[in-house]
C-alpha cells in the first residue's frame, strides 16, 4: 500500500511540471504572434505613407514637366517626396534618378521610358537596407528579423477631358437659346450653370454638365421641349487650366517655342512683321511663317471680306476685325488685347477647313480678351480660347469639331448644329490633366 501511494504521488508531481512547460511555450508563441501583428501593422503603415509620398511626387514631376526639362521636373518630384517624408527622419526615400518620364499604354498596362516625353511619369521610392533606411521591427528582433524592405511605385499619366477637346466650356454661365441640335459626343459645361431655351435636341451621348445639375436654367416646360436633355445632364466641375495658360501660349508662339508652334510653321525662319494700318490680305502674309503685328494704343487691324488665310501664325496686341466670309485654314491668331471684342467678325466667318474631320486644316483663335461673332459662324476642327466672353449669334450651322473655352460666359443663340469629330483636332492647345494609373 505504501509503495503504490509513493508511486502515485510521484506521477502527479510530473504532470504539474508539464503544465508549466506548456505555459512557457504558449507565452513565447503569443509573443511571436503579437510581435508579428505589431510589426506587420507598422510596415503596412510605413508602406501607405511611402505610397502617398510617391503619388504626390509623381504628380508634381509630371506637372513640372509641362514647362521644365526632364532633369528639373524630376528634381521637383524628388523635392515633394522629401517634403512628405523628410530625410532627417526617413532617409532618402526618392532621388531624381528614380523618376522616369515616358509613355503609358493603357491597353497593355505598360510604361515605356522616354526622356523626351511629357505624357507620363513613373517614380520608384523605397526604404531598404541597401539605402540605409529600412522599416525597423520591434518584437520580431527577438527572432532575428531586424527590419523590412519596402518598395512602391506610382505612375501618373496626362489626359484631356472630352469637354475640352470638343465642346463649349465656360467658367461662368453657358447661355444657349432654342432650335439647336447637339450630336453624340458633344459636351456643354459651365462651372456655374447652363441656361437653355426650348426646342433643342440632344442626341444620345451628349453631355450637359455643371456643379449641380439641378441648377440648370430652363423654361417651365424645359425637359419636355428639350429632347434628350435629361439623359445628358451631369453634375461636376472642372479646374479650367487652359485659361490660365493663355498668356504662356501667346508667349510661346512669339518665342517660336516648338511646344506651341504648329508643324506647318518653319521655326528657324525669320519673323514677318505686319503693318496693322494695312488691310490684312493673303498677299501680305507669308506661308509657313510666324507673323507679328503691333498696334500703338488700342488699335484695330482689319481682314477684308472673303479673304482666305492659310498656313500662318500671327501674334499681336491689336484687336482684329474679320470681314464677311473670311476663311482660316491651318492658322493660329493670338492677341494680348483685353478688349471684350478683341476678335470680332462680320457674318459667315469660317474657322478651319471643311474636310469631314480629316487631319490638318484646323484653326485656333486665342485672346486675353473676348470674342464676338454674328450669324453664320462655321467651325471645322477649330478652337476658340478667351480669357473673357465668347459670343456667337444665330445660324452657326456647320460646326463640326469645335472647342470653345471661355474664362467668362459663352453665349449662343438659335438654329445651330454642333457635331463631334474625335479626330482632326491635333493642333489645338491643351492644358493637361493628370491621373494615377496604378
Amino acid at each position: 500500500m505504501k509503495v503504490r501511494a509513493l508511486f502515485k504521488n510521484t506521477r502527479m508531481s510530473r504532470e504539474d511540471g508539464g503544465i508549466t512547460v506548456l505555459s512557457l511555450f504558449m507565452l513565447v508563441t503569443s509573443m511571436v504572434l503579437g510581435g508579428m501583428a505589431i510589426d506587420i501593422t507598422n510596415v503596412m503603415t510605413a508602406r501607405t505613407q511611402l505610397q502617398v509620398a510617391a503619388d504626390a511626387a509623381a504628380h508634381a514631376a509630371l506637372l513640372a514637366r509641362e514647362t521644365k526639362t526632364a532633369a528639373d521636373a524630376a528634381a521637383a518630384g524628388a523635392k515633394v517626396a522629401a517634403l512628405n517624408m523628410p530625410a532627417s527622419q526617413y532617409g532618402d526615400v526618392l532621388t531624381a534618378q528614380e523618376i522616369s518620364f515616358g509613355t503609358w499604354d493603357a491597353e497593355n498596362l505598360l510604361f515605356t521610358p522616354d526622356i523626351n516625353s511629357k505624357s507620363a511619369v513613373m517614380v520608384l521610392p523605397k526604404r531598404t537596407e541597401e539605402t540605409g533606411n529600412p522599416v525597423a521591427t520591434y518584437l520580431l528582433k527577438l527572432v532575428g528579423v531586424n527590419s523590412w524592405d519596402v518598395r512602391v511605385q506610382a505612375i501618373f499619366t496626362t489626359y484631356n477631358p472630352t469637354c475640352f477637346r470638343e465642346g463649349l466650356v465656360a467658367k461662368d454661365v453657358v447661355d444657349l437659346q432654342s432650335n439647336n441640335t447637339y450630336y453624340n459626343g458633344f459636351c456643354i459645361h459651365s462651372n456655374k450653370y447652363v441656361s437653355l431655351n426650348s426646342n433643342n435636341y440632344f442626341e444620345p451621348g451628349t453631355v450637359v454638365s455643371m456643379p449641380n445639375s439641378e441648377d440648370i436654367d430652363l423654361p417651365n416646360s424645359g425637359f419636355k421641349t428639350n429632347t434628350g436633355l435629361k439623359e445628358a445632364l451631369r453634375s461636376g466641375s472642372y479646374y479650367i487650366r487652359i485659361i490660365e495658360r493663355i498668356d504662356d501660349i501667346i508667349r510661346g508662339l512669339k518665342n517660336k517655342d516648338p511646344d506651341f508652334l504648329p508643324d506647318y510653321i518653319v521655326a528657324q525662319s525669320n519673323i514677318v512683321t505686319v503693318d496693322p494700318k494695312k488691310a490684312i490680305t493673303a498677299a501680305l502674309l507669308t506661308s509657313g511663317r510666324l507673323h507679328v503685328m503691333t498696334c500703338t494704343g488700342a488699335g484695330t487691324a482689319n481682314v477684308p471680306q472673303n479673304t482666305v488665310i492659310k498656313n500662318i501664325v500671327m501674334v499681336t496686341n491689336c484687336d482684329i476685325k474679320f470681314g464677311q466670309g473670311v476663311v482660316l485654314e491651318d492658322v493660329v491668331i493670338a492677341t494680348t488685347s483685353t478688349s471684350a471684342r478683341s476678335l470680332s467678325a462680320a457674318s459667315d466667318m469660317q474657322v478651319g477647313r471643311n474636310d469631314n474631320c480629316a487631319p490638318g486644316g484646323g484653326a485656333q483663335l486665342v485672346t486675353m480678351g473676348g470674342m464676338s461673332f454674328p450669324s453664320g459662324l462655321k467651325v471645322y476642327n477649330g478652337q476658340l480660347l478667351a480669357v473673357g466672353d465668347i459670343e456667337f449669334a444665330a445660324n452657326a450651322n456647320g460646326i463640326k469639331g469645335a472647342s470653345f473655352v471661355a474664362g467668362g460666359t459663352i453665349s449662343g443663340t438659335s438654329n445651330m448644329g454642333m457635331g463631334f469629330c474625335g479626330t482632326g483636332m491635333e493642333d489645338n492647345f491643351h492644358a493637361n490633366y493628370f491621373r494615377l494609373v496604378n
